[in-house]
């Protein structure tokens, strides 16, 4: 599946902290993308739905994914990262996740559990104290 979300993104940038010595104070490298889940021409409702559950820590109130970059030294490279990060959030969200098989224990699994209860009663029993009477 591949969906490009990057026209939809709305961006904005700061000064950001970390490498880039001067340029730091006065280049705005970090860059936060906004991507409006609701207002998405790209999704329909189902995958949208989708989203708002596997995603709600990351989509505000209004209903809009932010993602943050502020990594790399140049403007550009952080918008990419920016793009990269929530393309990839996205196509991991809309991914179906495989039902898991129940299965039962194994006789070898369940002899095993009995053998390690009974080593550790014994171990247990050893440990207290003996009576005389």
């Amino acid at each position: 599946m591949k969906i490009d979300v990057s026209p939809e993104i709305v961006f904005r940038t700061a000064r950001s902290g970390g490498k880039g010595g001067q340029n730091v104070n006065k280049v705005e490298t970090m860059v936060e993308g906004y991507f409006d889940i609701n207002a998405s021409r790209l999704l329909d409702e189902q995958a949208k739905r989708r989203l708002f559950e596997k995603l709600d820590s990351r989509i505000n109130s209004e209903g809009i994914l932010q993602v943050r970059s502020q990594i790399h030294r140049t403007q550009l490279a952080n918008k990419e990262e920016v793009v990269e990060k929530m393309n990839n959030l996205i196509i991991r969200s809309l991914k179906k996740e495989k039902k898991r098989i129940a299965t039962k224990p194994t006789a070898a699994s369940k002899e095993k559990r009995i053998t390690s209860k009974k080593k550790n009663s014994e171990i247990k029993g050893a440990r207290q104290k003996i009576r005389f009477s």
